[in-house]
């Protein structure tokens, strides 16, 4: 077989050949690059870099995550969904771009695949590093590619084994950009790296087309904006039906006001639980009597979670069933719970809501869990309603809530003796449930707690409970109650206590009081059976509370949905918002 001489290795050739006759050998030139090669390479390294270290916070908040995680504390923080989807974006038009420069420009022969055969015959280490970074050059765009796929498919909602997938795939990109200036290094030395800061002008042969850069350029942003533009005019829209009558609030969807209300299915992923999948489709419906907005939400969860927390009797105490609950990040035994987002924002993370690292807001206390925070920078507040099994969710009450500008922290979150929470709140007003411990700073609740209550019967209380195993993967009992109400339970004696046997487990909340105040402005019916939760609930159409989004025509309103599965915060999510169409 003939080696195929490349044009660079005949010059090599001939300056040797005129040394050997006792010319002078002519001093190579140092390398450099065309303008539109340089500027194309570093543009696609910039976003390839945003994108990347985006991505890696992203992902590294992931329990299973290894890379992201070991570099949690060098990544960006705060609203860096923005800049990741900017930056992914960025990366489309750039590799777009560069392969029709390339084709334009007559620089293919660069990375022609036939270099790549060097690799099989005898050849001078310079040609052979020249074949590996052609093949480095075309898996690269291959790994893009796949990024880009998955990318994709997880916008849209797709989770499980493609976020492992991208999440791999990312970490890939990672070392290539090390395996690449290596290579490149070994064919061409500090020179060849260095030429991508010496332009020069562009080569004109037989195979350049004219204006390849500026052909390029318009070639790339068309695609790029063309992806962005049907994004926005495919999102989901939610028609709120107007009805006579409204639904019954019974957890059920057999009343007459659903039959017509066309729902909307929303795939929701990235969670922790969930059947080991960590995702959730969520369908919603929607309907109007001119005075109250309903709302019908029906989500995947394969078990009924309500042991939120629960207590159990110790030789040295009472102590708390879970893990994490020290850092507000508890992911085994807690409650099912369901948030709704309402916001005037369609940006990205929320609405520009969720601000990730161990301390995205400078100045104020950091993160207890060390993952971020949810509150706004426009000055507004968005709408949070949260659904909780064991907190009044099965007794008629949804939680209203908000995210809003950051709250000053107070001098007890300030000393690290009380969590602080940045623009996440409650309503102003009072709820009906408390816990039945006393609350210990960060970094508590790893020993015996002080109990505020001890059940009246605790052989009535554990009865109410249901069948008792410990086992997540099971059900707690239909109609079981993972609370004790006002009614139920006697202060904390001593005298009391020992009445009660060791091994003993009782709920970990209180039902007593009442909701009062913005805080009370939802209602709502639960039922979970055969893997899916139902929800059905109610609000006036305005509360006139600066809390709440009013539901008005000709207003933009967007909706997140979050499914928790015994999980504290560790919710699943989507990226693309609900569009509310009022009628």
């Amino acid at each position: 077989m003939n080696q195929v001489i490349q044009p660079r290795e005949i010059a090599e050739a001939q300056r040797v050949k005129d040394a050997a006759a006792g010319g002078s050998a002519p001093v190579r030139a140092k390398p450099r690059s065309d303008v539109g090669t340089i500027v194309l390479h570093w543009a696609t390294a910039a976003a390839v870099v945003v994108s990347l270290a985006t991505g890696l916070r992203i992902g590294g908040d992931g329990l299973d995550s290894v890379v992201g995680r070991a570099l949690w504390s060098v990544l960006p923080q705060g609203e860096v969904w923005t800049w990741h989807f900017v930056g992914s974006l960025a990366l489309f038009f750039c590799a777009t771009a560069y392969a029709v420069y390339m084709a334009r420009a007559g620089l293919m022969q660069r990375i022609a695949p036939s270099r790549m055969r060097v690799l099989t015959m005898p050849a001078s280490a310079r040609l052979r590093w020249n074949a590996v970074n052609v093949v480095l050059h075309w898996a690269i765009y291959a790994i893009l590619a796949a990024l880009t796929a998955t990318g994709v498919a997880m916008y849209l909602g797709f989770g499980d084994w493609v976020v492992t997938v991208h999440g791999l795939l990312a970490t890939v990109t990672l070392v290539y950009i090390g395996v690449h200036v290596f290579t490149h290094f070994m064919y061409g030395g500090l020179d060849q790296l260095l030429r991508l800061f010496k332009p020069s002008p562009l080569a004109r042969t037989a195979a350049a087309r004219p204006r390849p850069f500026v052909v390029a350029a318009f070639a790339g942003l068309p695609i790029a904006f063309g992806v962005a533009a049907l994004d926005y005019g495919t999102r989901d829209a939610l028609t709120v039906a107007h009805v006579a009558t409204p639904p019954t609030a019974d957890g059920k969807l057999d009343d007459a006001a659903w039959a017509n209300a066309r729902p909307v299915r929303v795939r929701t992923e990235q969670g922790a639980n969930l059947g080991g999948t960590g995702t959730s489709t969520v369908e919603v419906r929607a309907v109007e009597d001119g005075r109250k907005i309903y709302f019908a939400f029906r989500w995947e969860d394969p078990t009924r979670s309500q042991m939120r927390l629960p207590l159990v009797k110790r030789e040295d105490g009472w102590r708390m069933i879970g893990s994490k609950a020290d850092t507000a990040d508890v992911i085994d035994f807690y409650e099912d719970k369901l948030a709704v987002l309402f916001t005037r924002s369609d940006a990205f993370g929320n609405g520009g809501s969720t601000h990730m690292g161990p301390d995205p807001l400078p100045g104020q206390p950091k993160p207890v869990h060390g993952r971020g925070y949810h509150y706004t920078t426009d000055g507004l507040y968005a709408d949070v309603w949260q659904w909780k099994a064991s907190r009044g969710g099965l007794l008629g009450r949804v939680d209203d809530m908000y995210f809003g500008p950051p709250n000053e922290a107070n001098e007890a979150m300030k000393a690290g003796k009380a969590r602080y929470q940045a623009g996440y709140d409650s309503d102003p007003g009072t709820s009906f449930y408390v816990y039945n411990y006393k609350s210990e700073a960060p970094g508590g609740y790893r020993g015996p707690v002080t109990l505020s209550k001890l059940p009246k019967d605790y052989a009535a209380t554990v009865k109410a409970m249901g069948t008792l195993h410990l086992d997540l993967n099971k059900s707690n009992d239909e109609g079981s109650r993972w609370w004790m109400t006002e009614d139920e339970v006697v202060p904390y004696s001593k005298e009391a206590d020992d009445k009660i046997p060791v091994g003993t487990v009782i709920p970990g909340v209180l039902i007593q009081g009442q909701y009062s105040g913005d805080r009370a402005d939802l209602m709502g019916a639960a039922q979970w059976k055969d893997g899916y939760w139902t929800l059905e609930t109610s609000r006036v159409l305005d509360t006139g509370s600066k809390y709440d989004i009013p539901f008005k025509k000709g207003e933009p309103i967007y909706m997140y949905v979050s499914v928790f599965d015994h999980t504290q915060t560790r919710h699943t999510r989507h990226m693309r918002p609900i569009v509310i169409a009022l009628p």
